[in-house]
């Protein structure tokens, strides 16, 4: 298996491969087409996002700037919307479903690194996804590890770190963050 293929599968790769920094740097260079668009021409921030996405819904928001790994990893739904300085590290896949919607200075991590210092010397990683549900909202400043999966109806509160999953109906906070309040299921 190649390195890229490694990596598409969910395998550790190593992450200096040639072809895993040509996948990060195309991505690079479209987010910073992205983050060229000025803010009074929305319509063309919003094709260039749905160019730099693998799956978008077909009202999304996303405000500069915006970086990410590789964006085709990136599924959002229906009115999603994000401020300010999202970053995701889409090295493993990150669905989003619909009416989610994203803080200014969030963080969405796919990507991690052995715990082992031999293997990090290595420029060792493993990719892990993440899943967040139907009407999140996301607090600004927080951050999303790798491998965890957000509910639906879920509020994360501004500045938590999440390492572990989160049920439907749940507002979560702190460092790590742990359920701080069971909310009302959303009766439609």
């Amino acid at each position: 298996m190649t390195e890229l293929e490694k990596l598409d599968a969910g395998k550790p790769y190593y992450f200096l491969d040639d072809e895993v920094a040509a996948r990060k740097a195309n991505a690079a260079k479209l987010c910073q087409e992205f983050n060229e668009i000025p803010a009074t021409e929305p319509e063309k921030q919003t094709a260039k996002i749905k160019q730099i996405f693998g799956k978008t819904g077909e009202r999304v928001s996303v405000q500069s700037t915006f970086n990410c790994d590789n964006g085709k990893n990136i599924s959002v739904g229906e009115d999603f919307l994000s401020n300010y300085n999202l970053t995701i590290l889409d090295i493993a896949p990150v669905t989003m479903g619909h009416n989610v919607m994203i803080g200014p200075n969030v963080d969405i991590y796919t990507v991690n690194h052995p715990v082992d210092a031999l293997q990090r010397r290595k420029y060792m990683a493993q990719g892990f996804p993440v899943t967040i549900g139907n009407d999140v909202w996301i607090g600004g400043k927080a951050s999303i590890m790798p491998g965890v999966t957000i509910g639906s109806n879920v509020v994360i509160a501004g500045g938590a770190v999440v390492t572990n999953d989160v049920p439907d109906n749940s507002m979560v906070g702190g460092v790590p963050a742990k359920v701080i309040k069971k909310l009302r299921p959303i009766a439609e």
